[in-house]
């Protein structure tokens, strides 16, 4: 697999080659490799990391490219979901799954993410103040390297079973 990766990366360029270096020296080698995307499984707090090739232009809260996309079992009351949506466009909700997933181009980013996401859900913010939060603690993080709780490590608890398959109307 090693060889193989590297092969891959040899292709690879920029951000995303940095930002899956990064990742390979925190969680080892991938679980998955395709000439497009790497892929963990349950690695550290998250269900799955995958880390892409191709970007997607993001400009909240500054200019950067999205790439690393980084998933949680998170069940998110659907009422919601238009709310975390307004929040940010790259925290993404899959209810049958039970997942959240942030994509950014940095782990401490999609962190951040996730405990403002989790700070939504939980009533302790509305959707202006979360903007504003995740905007301020990101810059201190990125401009000043001053580090937070919430780019440290994820604030709530791993949930379990957050799957929902929907109702069945007919067989």
């Amino acid at each position: 697999m090693e060889m193989n990766v590297n092969q891959i990366l040899n292709t690879w360029k920029g951000k995303p080659l940095e930002g899956a270096k990064k990742i390979i020296k925190k969680y080892g080698n991938p679980n998955e490799a395709t000439i497009s995307k790497l892929i963990w499984y349950n690695n550290g707090p998250w269900k799955r990391t995958i880390v892409h090739r191709d970007t997607i232009p993001h400009n909240f809260p500054h200019p950067h490219p999205d790439f690393l996309e980084q998933t949680i079992d998170y069940r998110v009351p659907i009422h919601l979901y238009d709310d975390l949506a307004a929040f940010d466009g790259s925290t993404t909700i899959d209810r049958t799954k039970g997942e959240v997933t942030a994509m950014c181009d940095k782990e401490a980013m999609n962190i951040l993410s996730l405990n403002v996401m989790n700070d939504i859900v939980n009533g302790h913010r509305d959707i202006q103040g979360a903007k504003l939060f995740l905007a301020q603690t990101a810059y201190m993080y990125i401009k000043m390297n001053v580090k937070s709780p919430y780019t440290e490590g994820l604030l709530f608890p791993k949930q379990y079973n957050t799957n929902n398959p929907g109702i069945i109307y007919f067989e």
